[in-house]
């Protein structure tokens, strides 16, 4: 087994530079696991955050090999977990196979004032 962290230069670079946005960890027969540290997004909405924390994913996975649809389990963190919906109609849009596991939380606040979503996923990617 081997564990490396990356922060992808082809993928939006982390706020801080106190982690590392990807964890992978290399198992014996060539495939992976990616753990993927929370992501936040500039928007005005939660609609706007949400599309675009799942288009930072969707870079940080793309540049380990993977795609969301390797995507096994999620945890989202709303500021206001009564905008579930609107939150799950954007998700459903990039989430489009069987879905995840998940879980979702509300948190009073995000490290970020202004973030009103945080989304962390664990991938598995398939020996090449």
């Amino acid at each position: 087994m081997q564990i490396s962290l990356d922060n992808p230069a082809s993928a939006p670079q982390p706020l801080s530079p106190y982690y590392s946005q990807v964890a992978r960890i290399e198992q014996a027969d060539g495939s992976a696991l990616l753990f993927v540290s929370g992501q936040i997004a500039e928007g005005a909405t939660l609609a706007e955050q949400t599309r675009g924390v799942f288009e930072t994913l969707t870079a940080l996975l793309k540049a380990h090999g993977a795609t969301l649809a390797d995507v096994v389990n999620i945890r989202t963190y709303l500021t206001d977990i009564s905008r579930l919906d609107e939150y799950g109609a954007v998700r459903r849009q990039f989430l489009t196979g069987t879905p995840p596991t998940s879980m979702t939380f509300e948190a009073a606040r995000l490290f970020r004032p202004e973030a009103l979503i945080e989304v962390e996923v664990v991938a598995a990617v398939p020996a090449r």
